[in-house]
């Protein structure tokens, strides 16, 4: 599969229109036409990494930044791979939260919830490339549209 091309922003500031233009202040749904919800608060969190590897996030990434468009991409791809998020506290997984993988090792990850009206909608949580940890994630359970909603009550 060809990966989609790269954003290419002149900086930090750019990148950060770019994702509250594109993602938060737009409507973003899944393939499977499931409304995908982020904040801005979820920039940071997505696009800084730690520079002394203590999980604080202090430096903008512009690695990071340039695959942002590949979140997208993911979420929209009806080929992609969907896996079960794990719960690290519980050491379980979880039909509610999904870890989507369709460029690579790129992931994005999912919680899902019910809406008042009774529709599905999702959070978005974080993306990362996870070479380091993409052989666990495609070893995690298949995530499924009905055992999530069955899971919410939907």
């Amino acid at each position: 599969m060809t990966l989609p091309p790269f954003l290419n922003l002149p900086d930090e500031a750019a990148y950060r229109a770019h994702f509250n233009a594109n993602f938060v202040h737009a409507e973003v749904t899944t393939h499977h036409g499931i409304r995908v919800h982020f904040k801005e608060a979820d920039f940071g969190h997505a696009f800084f990494e730690s520079t002394q590897r203590n999980g604080v996030k202090d430096q903008f990434s512009a690695d990071r930044s340039q695959r942002m468009d590949w979140i997208l991409h993911t979420i929209n791809d009806a080929n992609a791979d969907w896996y079960k998020g794990w719960i690290r506290r519980t050491k379980t997984y979880d039909s509610t939260r999904s870890v989507a993988v369709a460029c690579g090792d790129f992931v994005v990850v999912l919680r899902f919830h019910a809406r008042r009206d009774g529709q599905l909608a999702a959070n978005f949580m974080t993306c990362y490339f996870a070479d380091n940890s993409i052989g666990k994630i495609r070893q995690s359970p298949a995530w499924a549209l009905e055992e999530c909603r069955t899971a919410l009550g939907v």
